[in-house]
């Protein structure tokens, strides 16, 4: 069993930088590979990035590719996500899910989930 505390979420302006945090309880937190989806009012929850397990592999969609850097520290059961050059397309509300399977971008995929963190970017 793992649960998952996002923070770090807020408003910030165009071209800003936000650092998502999730902090997880469970001694098998570092078992999982860790994404990081995001949805926005009115739209479906969408796949944003994921790492796995050890770190040494990440993924990203196209669109937050060059400005989005997960990673993970597992002494201290916790996964980051560094966004910069923020745009208002990028305001959602973003999650932190665990999963064993590395491949899926798949909300259905993931096995465990936080509460979710709200990002708003101003134009």
């Amino acid at each position: 069993q793992v649960q998952l505390v996002e923070s770090g979420g807020g408003l910030v302006q165009a071209g800003g930088s936000l650092r998502l945090s999730c902090a997880a309880t469970g001694r098998t937190f570092s078992s999982y590979h860790m994404g990081w989806f995001r949805q926005a009012p009115g739209k479906e929850r969408k796949f944003v990035t994921v790492i796995s397990w050890d770190g040494g592999s990440t993924r990203y969609v196209d669109s937050v590719k060059g400005r989005f850097t997960v990673s993970r520290d597992n002494a201290k059961n916790t996964v980051y996500l560094q966004m910069n050059n923020l745009k208002p397309e990028d305001t959602a509300v973003y999650y932190c899910a665990a999963t064993q399977n590395y491949e899926t971008t798949y909300p259905t995929g993931y096995d465990y989930w936080g509460q979710g963190t709200q990002v708003t970017v101003s134009s």
